[in-house]
């Protein structure tokens, strides 16, 4: 690959990406166990203001989660996520769209690094297309959701944490 074709592939892939990270103050295996098991996933997942109803779960390589967010103003959104990579409490990559094959699917690259006694997490998420990345953002508010999404798990992790803690 000529330094131009390697520039041009790179360019297009940031202009496919968005990044968030969040330091949590809990344990890297607490804060793996939040996303990894769906009787708390449940509990945290999405944006302020949704819930999510889960159809179908099975946390292992090539394994599904099939759920239903519902909006504040009662609008449900279909989800599916395969899950394509797990390392064991470092990092989970998965393949995010509406339902199984879908075309506008991206990928999330989750990375849980120990920092003290806290943790931070970093989701780097890659859009088939820059046009379906900036639709994300500017359309269904990826960014600020995404940072609330890290918001609720934090907020949920602190609390299991201090709850074990009683």
């Amino acid at each position: 690959m000529s330094d131009s074709e390697h520039n041009a592939s790179t360019q297009s892939k940031s202009d496919r990406t968005t990044v968030i990270s969040r330091v949590i103050n809990a344990p890297r295996t607490l804060v793996f166990e939040a996303f990894s098991e769906v009787r708390h996933l449940s509990q945290w997942w999405g944006p302020h203001g949704f819930t999510t109803t889960t159809r179908d779960f099975e946390f292992r390589v090539g394994g599904v989660w099939s759920f239903v967010m519902h909006g504040p103003d009662g609008t449900d959104y279909p989800e599916w996520i395969i899950w394509t990579e797990i390392a064991r409490p470092e990092r989970i990559v998965m393949l995010h769209g509406e339902f199984r094959d879908d075309p506008n699917a991206f990928e999330s690259i989750l990375t849980f690094e120990p920092t003290g006694d806290a943790t931070q997490i970093e989701m780097v998420t890659v859009f088939p297309t820059a046009e379906l990345r900036n639709e994300a953002i500017e359309k269904h508010g990826a960014i600020e959701g995404g940072k609330q999404t890290l918001a609720n798990l934090a907020a949920y992790v602190v609390e299991t944490q201090e709850g074990a803690n009683r």
